[in-house]
This record gives structure tokens, C-alpha cells and sequence, in this order.
């Protein structure tokens, strides 16, 4: 077997299918990958020193790093009796990691499929075809329905869109394949039955403290999927200089198990190999802290190798005329003949390869093609291996973390926390300078002595001093204050040096990392504006977005693996039927969509929910436009249910433009409707008018005609009136006439008897004459004037007493 010329440790990759699945290659492969991490070519242990540098990063990130380094600063000659200090660090960073890491796991996302595959993007443009024929149909569509109330339209025509933008937005929100909902189902479902969100802040924190985050997902026949955190610690792979590892050809994890759990999945493995390498479990220098002392657990490594195989067939003309396809192994090589009846047809494609070996000795326990490998549809031969893994500050396979920035400023601020405890424990207290000289030139003229004790008490006591400036030779006393208090400003003035230094490395840890004060707690400034305290928190999560990308990257890339093992389910394993019941015991209506899953290539994408800043521009988008009446409050409603933040504003965009189009209708419509009002209140006001006219004609010939029937009844009833009248006047008439007979004919039979009484009459009659004169009266008449007239100038003269 030909060696690798680039690699001498690995065996090449050239080899055949047969001798790759022998054990002997496998063994070969395992010990190429524990020299290269164990025991490398200069006697370096990669596996021990990189377990030590990201061991030594958490205990930074826990506040719990080595000490050593501290006492050696401050010791003398590693003399510290002489100190009394608080050594335990100070867990500045653990604040900053705990900001970083709680921030970003409350940033929840939406796992989105889409169909890839040729049939469900046929089946999509179909719709898409179907929708965009209703809608350019729609007004004859219309007529039809409103004339003959049958309907043709192929959609719902209360939800087909209205526009070629507003079309683009109902596929991206509102269209879903079945088979995507079947899908985006059983992957909630996977990942919360695995516990992914407990795996995804472990993930996060590695990504922190580290600088590397890893995952893996693989099947079980009796629990299904499972997805498994890998510490990256643990974590073997080749040599890369990509962040995101999609060039490695192997990858694995070392585990410490015991050796009766061993035992258990491994019964027939050699005992004296297995005791041996528990004796010898340190490589390298052995001065890894990672080495247990206890001898009953074992290194295994557990590892993916990929490499290629050929597929081979061999192609037979029958007799028929047709063609037979039959499988053969790598080394079916046929001579090439005009004559022959059959050829060779081959290619070549990744596979990967399980192993499992105990770490230190040459026990390889497994070994074989790996069973369920992941190829997506769209390219099947291409594989996935398990894994994966990102480290988005790598370069040259050296990682940078975001607390790697800062252990310098941390071991700075723990080394001035220090400072400050020793002068704080060397600090005195003020004190007093008694002058013995001065206080004996003083005599108190009492008879009592001025000594030091009774100074002082009246110093404490008073604060007076008593003093002389002149000595009893009458020479200027130097000592006239005998007491002055002393100021031990000196420790002071350190202290305030160190604080000043102890703020002035936290905030390098601010500026390295971008953990500004607006983030990480701080109390802000009272002077700073709202506006700015957001900038400086947006500013703070854009530096520490690659960490928010790294963590979606393998998110994406696991659900992408446990699509691809869902759909090997549903095709190959026997759990079918209980995973799809687990599934669709949620949701019966994706029972017959699981079904075809398998036949389906699915493009993954994680919806980010936005986050606080970004959904205060939405809203801040969405009150202006409510202000400006460009949306109704349900636009509002339904804008707010976007996660996507640019879907988004492009549905606030077209919810204006629609807002704006109805706005413009309903005020087309008012005006045609107020031309109608006004058209029809003239037409009103016309009919009125000569309902008006008509109704005055009317009652003015209703006034003639009763004008005339009152006439007709007056005269009717004057002539009545007259015809009795003219009666009675006719019966008093013939009575008089009567009478005047009477008095003519009695006349003469009273001539004789009435001569004496003539001359009275006469005188009467006379003096009567002469009272008419003088009144001017006319003479008495009793006949009646014109009442004996009818009308028509017919009188009642003739009926007169001849």
C-alpha cells in the first residue's frame, strides 16, 4: 500500500475501496490523527497545550484564573510574610461574558424551508402561474361572476394580489408548501427534544470565551435524531485556515469514559491493550492539567474520516437490444473491445468513514463506512460529515476569543485591586506633634503643672492650644505652637492613583471589546441624550455580531444535517411510523406531506427575530406612517407579526401605497358622489318647483271653484231672502191697502163726524210740515225701496194692488 507523499503519517487516499474498509487502513488512519494531536514530530502535545490555553480562557471568564502570577509580582525573592492580602481574583470579565451571552441567547429565531428541488419549484411557479392569471383576468372574471354568479377564478379572489410587488411579498409571507410547513414542523420538534436551546448557549459561550463553538447530530435507531454538544476542547481535526471548517477531511472528539461503561459497548476488546493505555494515559510532557489521575478511565477517540469511492457498474447489451446495469466493485476493469457486449461505467464519490479507537494504544475499535451519511439532493456526491464546527476570529489556525483580549487588562485590574488592599493596610491615622521645649516655658499661674498629658487633653477636648512667643529670657520661643497636627495625606493621594488605574483598565476591557457602558450595565451618563445612549448600544452589538453570526452559521448548518437525516427516516428507517405519528401528533393535516419528505431538497434559512433597537425603527416607521394616516391600525397589527425586519418595512411600504391608492378611489368617489348629490338636489329642487307651481294652480282653481260655490250659495241665499221679504213687504201692502179701503170707505161715514176734528188734523198735520222744514226731513214713505228688486233687474211692481 502506497504511503501519502505530502502526509507520511496518513495512508493515501488513493487506495481502493476494498483495502480502505480494511482495518489495518483504518488503524493507520487513527494513529496518523493521534500523532499529529498526541504525540507530534517534536515530542508537542497540541491536544494537552490547546486543552490548557481554552481551559485557562474559562477560568478567566469565570473570575477563577491561576494566581501564581500575582504573588510572583508582588513577592520579594517569593517572600510573602509580609503580606496579608485578599488574593482572589476579581471577576471584572465574567460581567462582560455574561452580557455577551445572555444578549444573544434572548435573540430568537424562526427556522424557514423552501423547496429547492425540481418538484416543488414546478409546483410553486404553477401557483405563481395560477395567481398571476387571476389576476389579469380578474375583470372579466368579475363580470362573469356578477352576471351569471359562477365563479372561474383558479385562487381566492379575496386574497389575490394587486400588484407584481405585492405578489413578490405574498410568496415570501404567505405561500407555503405542505411539504415546508411538514418540515419546519419536524425540525421544531427535533430541536426540542433535544434541549437545543441549553445546547445553543453553551455553544454561544464557547464562541465567547474561546473563540470556537462545535456541534454534532447523528441517528439512533431507537431515539431517532440526537443533537450533542462537543466541547472544543475535546475536538481533533486537520489542519484549516477557513473559520468556517468546510475543507477538513477529518474531525473528532476525545472522551474519557470508564472502563467498565467500555466494556459494555465493547465486549470483545483486548483488556491488557486498554490496561496499558490507562498507564500511560499523559503524552507528550504530561504536564497537561487535563490528565485524570485515576487510571480506570480511558481516552477514546471517536473521528470521522472522508475520503472517496468509486461506484462501478457494469453495462450489458441483452439480447433484446436493451441495456442491463449490474454492480460491481472497484476492480471491475474490463479490455476495451469493438466486440465486447458490455462496458464499464463508474464515478467517484465522498464517503465518510466511522472509527472508534482507544487513544494510546493500537485498539481501533470500529471502523467501517459510516451508516446514514448526509448528501444533499442537490449534489449526491457530495457528503457532510457530523460535525460542525466555526471559529470566526480563526486565521492560520491560531483562535482569537473576545476574552483572549482581555486577560492583560484583567490581570492589570486584579494586580491594582492588590495595590490597593497593601495601602490600605499600611494607611495610618493622623496624628499629633507635641513640643516638649515649648509647653515647659508656659506657666498657667495656678499653681498647676502644663504637662504634655494635660495639653493633649485639652487639645482633644478644645482644640485650644496654649503657647508662649517669647521664652522667660525674652528671646523669641521658636516652639510657641507646642501641638500641631500631622496630615497622612500620602495614602491617600496612592489611592486615588490606583483607582484612576483601575478605571482606566476597565474601560480598555470597553474599548476592546465594545462592551460600552451603554450595554454592559454601567450607570450612563445623566447628560447624554436618549438617542445617543441607543447609537452607543446599537454600536456595542455590532461588535460583537460575528459571535451572533458564528452561533446562526451552525444552527443553519445542523438543521441542514437533520432535514437530510429526517427524510432518511421517512425513507429507510424502520421508526417511519412512530416518528411521523410523533410529529403529526400536532398537526394530523402534515401526516401525508411527511410522507414525501424524502423526495424533497430543502434550502434552510434561520429568521431572525429583530432586536430591541431594530423593532423601535419598525415602530418608529409604523407611528409615523399611523400619524400620517399612510396605514390603518390593522396594517399596524399585521406589519408588527413580521419578523423579518426588510420584509417588513417592504409590507409597511406597500400597506402606504395601497392606504394611498384607496384614499385617492374614496376621494375620486366622494367627488363623483357629491356631483351626484348636487345633480340630484337640483333635479329635487326643480320638481319641487313645479310640484310647487301646480300645487298653487291647484288650490287657486280649488279657491275659484269655491269662490264660485259661495256665490252661487249667496245669491241663493240673498234670493230666499228677498223672496221673504218681498213677501212680507207684500202681506203688510195689502194691509195697508186694506186699511186705506177701510179708511175710504169709513170716511165718508165719518166725514160728518170728523169735521170738528179736521181742524186739529189739519193744524197736526201743520205743525208736523213744519218740523220736516226745519229738520229738513224728507217726507215719511212706508213703501220699501229697492228691496222689491231682484237681481237681473226682475221687480215685483206689477204684483202691486190695482
Amino acid at each position: 500500500m502506497a504511503e501519502s507523499v505530502t502526509n507520511s503519517y496518513f495512508p493515501s487516499q488513493t487506495a481502493g475501496d476494498k483495502e480502505k474498509a480494511s482495518h489495518e487502513y483504518g488503524l493507520k488512519v487513527s494513529s496518523a490523527i493521534e500523532r499529529e494531536w498526541f504525540n507530534g514530530a517534536s515530542g508537542s502535545n497540541k491536544y494537552a497545550s490547546t486543552g490548557d490555553s481554552f481551559h485557562l480562557l474559562r477560568l478567566y471568564a469565570r473570575g477563577e484564573q491561576p494566581i501564581g502570577k500575582y504573588k510572583d509580582e508582588l513577592s520579594i525573592n517569593g517572600d510573602l510574610s509580609y503580606l496579608n492580602l485578599d488574593w482572589k481574583p476579581v471577576p471584572i470579565i465574567s460581567k462582560f461574558v455574561d452580557i455577551v451571552v445572555n444578549g444573544i441567547s434572548e435573540r430568537a429565531f424562526q427556522v424557514k424551508t423552501f423547496t429547492q428541488d425540481q418538484h416543488g419549484m414546478n409546483k410553486r411557479s404553477a401557483y405563481m402561474k395560477s395567481v398571476l392569471k387571476d389576476m389579469r383576468s380578474a375583470p372579466m372574471l368579475n363580470a362573469i361572476l356578477a352576471g351569471t354568479n359562477i365563479n372561474l377564478y383558479e385562487n381566492n379572489p379575496a386574497e389575490l394580489p394587486g400588484s407584481k410587488e405585492e405578489l413578490d411579498l405574498h410568496m415570501q409571507l404567505n405561500y407555503k408548501q405542505g411539504v415546508e410547513i411538514a418540515a419546519e414542523q419536524a425540525i421544531s420538534v427535533t430541536l426540542a427534544d433535544n434541549r437545543y436551546d441549553d445546547v445553543k448557549k453553551r455553544i454561544t459561550k464557547d464562541l465567547t470565551v474561546i473563540g470556537i463553538g462545535a456541534v454534532k447530530h447523528n441517528f439512533n435507531e431507537s431515539t431517532g435524531v440526537e443533537i450533542n454538544y462537543v466541547d472544543p476542547a475535546n475536538l481533533v481535526y486537520s489542519a484549516t485556515d477557513s473559520p468556517y471548517f468546510e475543507d477538513i477531511y477529518y474531525v473528532g472528539e476525545v472522551k474519557e469514559i470508564p472502563v467498565n461503561e467500555l466494556m459494555k459497548i465493547y465486549p470483545d476488546m483486548d483488556l491488557s491493550e486498554i490496561d496499558k493505555s490507562s498507564r500511560t494515559s499523559k503524552f507528550g510532557n504530561g504536564s497537561s492539567s487535563r490528565d485524570r489521575a485515576d487510571n480506570n478511565f480511558v481516552k477514546v477517540l471517536y473521528f470521522n474520516y472522508k475520503t472517496f469511492a468509486n461506484e462501478v457498474y457494469k453495462l450489458k447489451t441483452t439480447g433484446s437490444g436493451g441495456s442491463k446495469i449490474i454492480k460491481k466493485d472497484d476492480t471491475f476493469n474490463p479490455p476495451v473491445s469493438e466486440t465486447m457486449e458490455y462496458s464499464k461505467l463508474s464515478r467517484s464519490i465522498e464517503v465518510v468513514y466511522e472509527g472508534v479507537k482507544v487513544v494510546g494504544s493500537d485498539v481501533l475499535l470500529e471502523w467501517g463506512v459510516a451508516e446514514n451519511m448526509t448528501r444533499p439532493k442537490s449534489d449526491s456526491t457530495k457528503v457532510r460529515m457530523n460535525y460542525s464546527i466555526c471559529a470566526p476570529s480563526m486565521y492560520r489556525g491560531k483562535i482569537e476569543s473576545l476574552v483572549g483580549r482581555v486577560t492583560g487588562f484583567a490581570d492589570m485590574i486584579q494586580l491594582t485591586h492588590l495595590k490597593l488592599q497593601q495601602v490600605l493596610s499600611r494607611m495610618v491615622p493622623d496624628g499629633v506633634y507635641l513640643d516638649a521645649d515649648g509647653l515647659s516655658e508656659i506657666d498657667l499661674g495656678n499653681g498647676t503643672n502644663y504637662n504634655p498629658q494635660e495639653a493633649l487633653n485639652m487639645f482633644f477636648q478644645t482644640g485650644s492650644v496654649i503657647g508662649r512667643s517669647m521664652t522667660a529670657d525674652g528671646e523669641l520661643n521658636h516652639g510657641k505652637v507646642p501641638i500641631q497636627e500631622l496630615q497622612s495625606g500620602a495614602g491617600s493621594n496612592k489611592i486615588n492613583v490606583l483607582v484612576n488605574t483601575y478605571n482606566y483598565y476597565l474601560q480598555m476591557i470597553r474599548d476592546v471589546t465594545g462592551l460600552n457602558e451603554a450595554r454592559d450595565g454601567s450607570t450612563p451618563d445623566e447628560r447624554a441624550l436618549v438617542g445617543v445612549q441607543k447609537i452607543a448600544a446599537a454600536n456595542s452589538n455590532t461588535a460583537t455580531r460575528h459571535i451572533l453570526n458564528a452561533g446562526l452559521l451552525l444552527t443553519a448548518e445542523l438543521v441542514e444535517g437533520i432535514t437530510l437525516r429526517i427524510a432518511d427516516i421517512i425513507e429507510y428507517a424502520p421508526a417511519k411510523e412512530a416518528f411521523i405519528q410523533k410529529i403529526g401528533a400536532h398537526n394530523v393535516g402534515i401526516l401525508e406531506e411527511l410522507n414525501e419528505l424524502h423526495i424533497h431538497d430543502f434550502g434552510i434559512f434561520l429568521e431572525l427575530v429583530p432586536d430591541e433597537e431594530e423593532k423601535a425603527l419598525l415602530e418608529n416607521n409604523i407611528q409615523v406612517a399611523l400619524a400620517q394616516q399612510g396605514i390603518d391600525l390593522e396594517d399596524a397589527i399585521d406589519i408588527r407579526e413580521v419578523r423579518n425586519l426588510k420584509l417588513a418595512n417592504q409590507l409597511l411600504k406597500l400597506r402606504r401605497k395601497q392606504k394611498h391608492e384607496r384614499d385617492q378611489q374614496a376621494q375620486q368617489q366622494n367627488i363623483q358622489a357629491q356631483s351626484q348629490a348636487n345633480m340630484q338636489a337640483q333635479q329635487a329642487a326643480a320638481q319641487l318647483d313645479i310640484q310647487k307651481q301646480q300645487a298653487i294652480g291647484q288650490v287657486e282653481a280649488q279657491l275659484e271653484q269655491m269662490k264660485a260655490q259661495l256665490d252661487s250659495q249667496k245669491l241663493s241665499q240673498e234670493g230666499a231672502l228677498k223672496k221673504e221679504l218681498m213677501e212680507y213687504e207684500f202681506q203688510l201692502n195689502m194691509q195697508l191697502r186694506q186699511m186705506e179701503a177701510q179708511t175710504l170707505k169709513g170716511r165718508d161715514d165719518q166725514k160728518e163726524d170728523r169735521k170738528d176734528k179736521r181742524t186739529k188734523l189739519q193744524a197736526s198735520q201743520q205743525s208736523e210740515l213744519i218740523d220736516q222744514r226745519k229738520n229738513n226731513k224728507p217726507p215719511k214713505d212706508f213703501e220699501s225701496s229697492g228691496n222689491d228688486i231682484l237681481g237681473g233687474g226682475f221687480g215685483l211692481g206689477s204684483f202691486d194692488p190695482k
